[in-house]
């Protein structure tokens, strides 16, 4: 998940993984599920989205968008710089990772074996045997306690030090066994431990046998334990990898089928329109697509036309992270529930999804979307159950029905929406008076915006519809940095933010919304949320133990959080939409939770390289 457009994302930075919790005590295992049996058993050969015969070699070549179109530094750990692309997810293995057709299990990776202790407050990983840096040395747990206790270090970004936040400390147990002490009992903190990039304290070292310190380790070659190594950089604005002929889990079954390009190559540009252009003009072989507008209209050509490159539509099953403008509560105008639901009614979100979108995009609905958790009509007896010590702190809404998000497709309309939001507002105690919202005192309701160049045409219509209301709308053109400071400082009233996906999302909510950070400046609580309600069950969520105990949190949670109209909801894509060469093939097979881009590396193929007997077909009919 990130923080508005202000947070970055652990970026892709971790291959999260997930965990099975039965509760069976100093059992180890190759898997583990978060409830109930690993869909693959220890025996297990390879994934069923992956094809184990693809072949091996060939070149894919990718692009991403970076400030000055290049880099300076290997390090993707660090703060300051700009890291190449494509360095953790090539060159850094992590303890275990997800399978991706299951909604939370994990496969050990560097580690055969995965313990939870009975009550979750530690988690021990065995080693295997075979894994080794690309310097040859093995993996060790003395590499796993130092790559954790570097990244909880000054020395890393802040994001890694928040993501393992809840893990104490790391123990040698012996030099293949590593076990991670947790600050909480908690089911999702195995998954944490699992998802540990690790590196060798190798990495960096100079003839004289020293080491210089971890952020200053600019453009040293990662010692790591990854498929790939570095082959070339041109005046760093692009980079070369080359598959490294003694990776050490060639075959293992959670590799078998995967990494079967024989070179990576990402090209760098300053901006997305640049990256768009080079892809009509073939410079690189795979685009995922997340705009509408360019999908329809900016790609054509003879590139186009001949077939060498395809447009294809591509389903996913992602549980997508919460998003859309939220409200700065610290302010007295936006402490109402009405009034924050009123704004919602001002956002005629089917005009924009029709107009600029196609229609393509689903609206959110729930902090769950698209999983177990997300509450739907009326609250069980359970739910009521849960909320029922709440009920004096929550709006009676909440013991109601799910709220369905306003609409303005017939037989609803704009008009509708309007007259609900004025109500609202009227009931709130805000009233138009000589053409301006008004308060008692006659204070005029005012919002001020921090607007992006490129986005302000698509908003436009939602800050028109606030001034038909009477709003005040103050728009102001920020930079980067001085948005940054604003927000770090709650000097906002109304931003855009978006949650990271996570499948375990409670860790997530419980960074965004927990009381204790509300005045906590720079904190991830840019809302201002302070509500028990939210804090008890975001904190029971995180110890459920049983899944219909987790589904049933989950649902209570979801109407605490939507019916207070924290977040005005944006949207998601229910597919993927890419651009890619014809020569690229994949398995017949999709799996169900994936990013595109990371798809395609980790088990496409070259299809130049087909023989009869290798061939699976490509198809742009998915199969599931």
């Amino acid at each position: 998940m990130r923080r508005q457009r202000a947070h970055s994302r652990l970026a892709g930075c971790l291959l999260t993984v997930a965990t099975a919790f039965a509760p069976i005590g100093a059992h180890a295992a190759h898997a583990y599920t978060q409830f109930g049996d690993p869909k693959y058993p220890a025996s297990f050969d390879h994934f069923d989205y992956v094809n184990p015969r693809a072949p091996q070699g060939g070149t894919l070549r990718l692009s991403t968008v970076s400030t000055n179109a290049s880099f300076d530094k290997y390090n993707p750990f660090t703060l300051r710089g700009r890291a190449a692309p494509g360095t953790l997810e090539l060159m850094f293995e992590t303890l275990a990772v997800y399978s991706l057709d299951e909604r939370n299990a994990q496969y050990g990776l560097l580690a055969e074996d995965i313990t939870a202790a009975p009550d979750f407050s530690s988690a021990t990983f065995r080693l295997r045997s075979q894994a080794r840096f690309n310097n040859g040395d093995p993996v060790t747990a003395q590499d796993v306690q130092h790559s954790f206790d570097t990244l909880k270090s000054s020395a890393a970004s802040p994001k890694f030090r928040s993501y393992f936040a809840d893990i104490e400390r790391v123990e040698v147990v012996d030099p293949r066994t590593a076990r991670f002490h947790f600050k909480r009992q908690g089911r999702d903190l195995v998954f944490i431990a699992g998802s540990l990039p690790v590196f060798s304290k190798q990495w960096g070292r100079r003839s004289d046998g020293s080491t210089p310190a971890f952020d200053a380790l600019g453009l040293d070659a990662p010692v790591s334990s990854g498929p790939y190594l570095i082959e070339a950089s041109s005046r760093r604005q692009d980079i070369r990898f080359k598959k490294n002929p003694n990776y050490w889990a060639e075959g293992l079954n959670v590799r078998k089928g995967m990494f079967n390009f024989e070179n990576i190559v990402f090209y760098l540009y300053s901006d997305v329109d640049a990256r768009r252009a080079a892809l009509r003009s073939g410079k690189y072989d795979f685009f995922n697509e997340v705009q509408m507008w360019p999908w329809r209209v900016m790609y054509f050509g003879k590139l186009f036309d001949s077939g060498e490159f395809l447009k294809e539509i591509v389903p996913n099953d992602n549980p997508p992270a919460m998003n859309g403008w939220v409200l700065n509560l610290r302010r007295d105008q936006f402490r109402d529930v009405r009034v924050r639901q009123a704004l919602s009614y001002l956002f005629d979100y089917e005009w924009l999804n029709d107009r600029q979108f196609s229609g393509r995009f689903k609206r959110m609905d729930s902090y769950f979307a698209r999983t177990p958790l997300a509450a739907q009509g009326e609250p069980s007896a359970a739910e009521l159950a849960l909320l029922e010590p709440y009920r004096n702190e929550l709006p009676p809404a909440v013991f109601g029905p799910m709220v369905s998000q306003p609409t303005t497709h017939a037989p609803s309309s704009m008009r509708d929406s309007f007259t609900r939001a004025i109500e609202l507002l009227a009931e709130a105690g805000w009233n138009i008076r000589d053409g301006v919202l008004r308060n008692a005192a006659g204070e005029p309701f005012v919002i001020e915006i921090s607007i992006n160049a490129r986005k302000q045409s698509v908003l436009d219509s939602i800050y028109l519809n606030m001034r038909k209301a009477g709003i005040v709308v103050i728009r102001r053109l920020n930079d980067v940095a001085t948005e940054r400071r604003k927000l770090n400082s709650f000097d906002f009233d109304y931003i855009a933010l978006s949650l990271r996906e996570s499948r375990m999302p409670g860790e997530e909510i419980w960074r965004v919304f927990n009381s204790a950070a509300a005045d906590v400046a720079g904190s991830e609580n840019i809302a201002g949320v302070k509500s028990r309600a939210v804090d008890e069950l975001t904190q029971r969520l995180m110890v459920a133990s049983t899944q219909t105990e987790q589904e049933t949190v989950g649902k209570a949670l979801d109407r605490v959080l939507i019916h207070q109209h924290y977040v005005i909801p944006w949207r998601y894509l229910p597919d993927h939409y890419l651009i890619h060469h014809r020569r690229l093939r994949r398995p017949n097979t999709v799996p169900l939770y994936y990013a595109a881009q990371e798809w395609a590396i980790a088990t496409w193929w070259d299809g130049d390289r087909d023989t009869p007997s290798d061939l699976l077909s490509h198809t742009t009919e998915p199969q599931r």
